[in-house]
């Protein structure tokens, strides 16, 4: 009988295949489409996709495919992608890259030099986005990553970024990864957790095979039916596993029942029936990782070319490895078997074998993928347990690490030379930095790659060893980085680290380095204590004036302006902002103009100014990327741009923005600004996800801190989300917790707002003693501000009643020019004129908002207007004579067309007339009805009866 080692039939798999293909056809319609294909190892994840892209063939797509390396989380990064594209070039010649090998080249480093500089990582991500864009765009791309399970946190990056950001059409993005792999601490498991949420994106979690599944291809491989007791010994001692029972059947027992018991025996038993000189290079091959190369395989072997041929002839022919492309490359046909025949190695062949390796890539470096050689020689020195060597090649990985933007892997190389330098004597020595030098370095690795509490430990650990005293300077800027990670953490305000810092710097050598560390200080105190803020901004200010040195002086210019925009009108404040920023820009001192525009946008936005607030955001968030300040600053800048769009009524451009924040993955409560705004948005549109936003957000006011702006904006977000609960004891409670917030009057821009949804729910319960609490808070709180002003009208005009008080509430929103709350308003309106017995004024006021809401989106707005209008018992609508005095008959005509979605030119089309006067038809009618876009017009023509035959 014959025994075939690897069955040709797929089994058990027609409903998984039937997925990837419903996938693969939303691609082809432009819809983008990620499988996530999960499944323990073995069970035949590797074959479905193999099936899966043979069944392609009657179909054009085109097929790339890479796999991530058992390096672990230093491991080499973007490994999968530069195997894509490297079978992409490798297939199709340069000229596939269209000239734009150079911003590849920090994937391939064999396209040449990349780019000179900190170029940011977002133009890498971007790059390959094109050109996968390109590639997809003359035919469905399929996308096939391998092995997600030892993905490196570059690799997941990318990846999220072309499944959240990109999303391209025609591409289809297939990873599998193994479910055994994910222990709870392992960081791939939040990340399917956030891919989740995405839109096209679909888990596909294998099963293994039951017990006539393993029967079908127990047939399949042996070539006849098999014994019922042979099947169910197999099933039982393979549990389902295609791959186990594959290595059951592949023994030389017909019946397998000889097989040994314990899963090492199992994937070693075929193993062991090898020659021993093939057994030895396989152990050889093993230490060398899942893929390995011939050449770098005969340097370690160190064997006669042709035993080694002959050797590797027997392991292909036994199907415990395969080519996999003709330049020499081999990869273990199941990484388990690797596994097993790694971890057989005697201790003393373990360590000689890694040595071994590391010694033939550091002579040879291109014996390896380029752009490998670090990181493979770190990890084999440090298996071959040489702590000299495994420090330094560390480092050396750690440093290139960098230069990828890859701060997760060098986070941890930098741990790892942590681990060893007590080992290595003179390990200071070797590095040519002390051990203080090394804690600072891994701080910041951690802070960059978002390790925050990682990175508490370390700047803990770097101020024990330091002699503040001697090193004030030094301890001054650990304090500080400190202080800022308490206050991101949400652990304390971090007010003894300033103070301590504060008290370093005030005796520290006056110069450049302490004047930029006071003005620090001042941004990190004014958020507690704006007074001090403002002074010690102050000292650094006089201390930039001694030194001369324009960078320090521009630095003090803009924490001096922060710490004033919360202590003096904005008005006032915002001269002197925008020409500390100016200044700033043309000494080149990026970071103070990142910080400073973050100032300018929020004076602005107070001010009522949206569309110079939002252009403000907009200014500061290219210098943020390119500095690397983009998960912190550039958060804030891209929830700065989002709200003023939000008052705009540009909603889906700012949920685009707060999308991009939450892509770049603000580490601790840097994410609450992106998460409350676009709970807001969720909330108004009446979607899902709403309230895992608002949950999620609330969870912030349980941190020992939150910022006072982080506090009020988020209890507001609670009250307003508790609207939708039809009871209203519900939002009577979170008004009540809102108004018991101690720091509730600090800020006017957030108090007003709680005061007018508190009284609303207060109304809305029937609750006195509520709104005499809201009211006796609003009679000490100024109005400055357009914004303030409205939602003071609104407060009074729940509380008051009446279309006069709501006519005031009306007006001061459209001097304001906030749109969603003009719409609520004018809502209130509409009830307040019915109850007074006016029977047509209700009918405008509802058109109005409804045509706002419309062109928002806000789905509860609408169904409230709808709900009104057929309670109150009256259409929306002019006279016929007024409609028809409105619009002239070609506009009216027009006007149905916009309405039904048409476009200038196919208006143009359908009417016989030049684009030209369409469009200048469309103007006209957006001009008479007083709205401001397209479908704001279609709304009201729908409202007011202009669409009537």
């Amino acid at each position: 009988m014959a025994v075939h080692a690897h069955s040709e039939v797929i089994v058990g798999r027609e409903a998984d295949l039937a997925v990837l293909r419903d996938a693969l056809k939303r691609a082809r319609h432009a819809e983008p489409s990620t499988v996530l294909v999960g499944g323990e190892a073995g069970v035949g994840k590797t074959r479905l996709v193999e099936e899966f892209r043979r069944g392609l063939a009657p179909e054009p797509a085109r097929v790339l495919a890479g796999q991530c390396l058992e390096l672990g989380e230093e491991g080499l990064p973007f490994a999968p992608f530069a195997g894509a594209l490297r079978e992409l070039v490798r297939a199709e010649g340069r000229e596939v890259l269209d000239g734009h090998e150079r911003e590849l080249a920090r994937l391939l480093p064999e396209l040449g030099p990349p780019p000179e500089g900190d170029v940011r990582r977002g133009l890498l991500f971007e790059a390959v986005a094109a050109l996968f864009g390109r590639l997809s765009a003359e035919q469905p791309l399929v996308l096939v990553l391998e092995d997600l399970h030892w993905s490196d946190r570059s690799t997941r990056d990318l990846i999220g970024f072309l499944v959240r950001a990109a999303r391209l059409p025609q591409l289809l993005l297939v990873a599998t990864y193994r479910t055994d792999e994910l222990h709870r601490g392992h960081p791939l498991r939040p990340f399917l957790g956030e891919l989740d949420r995405v839109r096209g994106v679909l888990r596909l979690e294998l099963d293994r095979l039951d017990r006539e599944g393993t029967a079908e291809m127990l047939a399949h491989l042996l070539g006849a039916e098999p014994d019922p007791r042979t099947v169910d010994t197999i099933n039982e001692r393979a549990q389902g596993n295609p791959f186990f029972i594959e290595q059951f059947a592949a023994t030389a027992d017909p019946a397998c029942g000889d097989i040994p018991a314990t899963l090492r025996d199992l994937l070693l038993a075929r193993v062991d029936l090898l020659p021993e000189p093939a057994q030895r290079v396989l152990r050889v091959a093993a230490v060398g990782g899942t893929r390995f190369g011939h050449a770098l395989l005969a340097r370690v072997a160190g064997m006669d070319e042709a035993d080694l041929e002959s050797a590797l002839r027997v392991i292909v022919a036994a199907q415990l490895v395969v080519v996999v492309d003709a330049e020499g490359g081999y990869e273990f046909r199941h990484a388990l078997v690797r596994e097993a025949v790694h971890d057989d190695l005697l201790p003393g062949e373990h360590a000689r074998l890694h040595a071994r390796y590391a010694q033939a890539v550091e002579a040879e470096p291109q014996l390896v993928a380029a752009g490998r050689a670090a990181a493979e020689i770190a990890h084999h020195w440090h298996a071959a347990h040489d702590h000299p060597r495994a420090l330094l090649t560390a480092k050396i990985a750690a440093d290139e690490a960098k230069c990828r933007f890859a701060y997760g892997e060098q986070a941890r190389l930098l741990d790892r030379v942590l681990q060893l330098w007590e080992d290595v004597p003179d390990a200071a020595a070797r590095l040519g930095i002390d051990h203080l030098d090394l804690l600072e370095e891994s701080a910041l690795a951690a802070i960059d790659s978002g390790e925050y509490m990682r990175a508490l430990s370390l700047t803990r650990a770097a101020l024990g060893d330091l002699d503040c005293e001697a090193e004030p300077l030094r301890a001054g800027r650990l304090l500080v980085r400190r202080a800022k990670l308490l206050r991101t953490a949400g652990k304390s305000d971090a007010t003894p680290e300033c103070d301590e810092a504060l008290r370093l710097l005030t005796h520290a050598p006056r110069g450049a380095t302490r004047v930029r560390l006071l003005a620090e200080l001042a941004h990190l105190i004014s958020a507690v204590d704006p007074e001090q803020g403002t002074e010690v901004a102050r000292l650094a200010m006089e201390d930039a004036h001694q030194s001369g040195d324009l960078v320090a002086m521009v630095s003090a210019e803009v924490a001096y302006g922060s710490s004033c925009s919360g202590r003096i009108p904005a008005g006032d404040a915002l001269p002197v902002m925008r020409e500390a920023v100016d200044r700033a820009r043309a000494a080149d001192d990026f970071p103070s103009v990142t910080r400073g525009l973050v100032s300018v946008s929020d004076s602005l936005f107070e001010l009522g100014r949206y569309e110079d607030s939002a252009a403000a955001a907009a200014e500061g968030l290219p210098d943020a990327g390119r500095i690397g300040v983009g998960r912190t600053t550039g958060v804030y800048l891209l929830a700065n741009h989002a709200e003023a769009l939000i008052a705009l009524g540009r909603w889906d451009e700012a949920d685009a923005r707060l999308a991009e924040a939450a892509r770049l993955d603000p580490p601790e409560t840097m994410a609450l600004p992106w998460l409350r705004l676009r709970a807001r948005i969720r909330l108004a549109r009446g979607r899902e996800g709403a309230e895992s936003l608002v949950s999620r957000s609330a969870a912030f006011l349980r941190r020992p801190y939150l910022s006072t702006e982080g506090r009020l904006a988020t209890l507001d977000l609670c009250l307003v989300a508790a609207f939708d609960d039809p009871d209203p004891v519900t939002a009577a409670d979170a008004a009540r917790t809102a108004l018991a917030e101690p720091r509730l009057t600090v800020l006017p821009r957030y108090s007003w707002s709680i005061l007018a949804h508190a009284a609303q729910a207060a109304v809305r319960a029937g609750d006195t003693e509520l709104a005499g609490a809201v009211a006796g808070v609003a009679e000490g709180l100024p109005q400055r501000y357009p914004a303030e002003t409205a939602f003071a009208a609104q407060m009074r005009a729940v509380l008051e009643g009446g279309p006069a008080r709501w006519a005031e509430a009306v007006a001061a929103w459209r001097t304001d020019g906030h749109r969603h709350e003009l719409a609520s308003a004018l809502l209130s309106l509409a009830e307040a004129q019915a109850a007074a017995g006016d029977r047509s004024a209700p009918a405008d006021s509802i058109a109005e908002a409804v045509a706002v809401a419309s062109a928002l989106g806000a789905k509860p707005l609408l169904d409230a207007a709808d709900t009104l209008t057929r309670r109150l018992g009256i259409r929306p609508s002019t006279p016929a004579a007024d409609r028809d005095e409105l619009l002239t008959a070609r506009e009216r005509e027009v006007l149905r067309l916009v309405a039904e979605g048409h476009s200038n030119s196919r208006i143009a089309a359908d009417l016989y007339i030049s684009p030209k006067t369409a469009s200048v038809h469309v103007s006209r009618i957006i001009a008479k009805l007083e709205v401001s876009n397209r479908g704001e017009a279609a709304a009201v023509a729908r409202r007011l009866g202009l669409l009537d035959n």
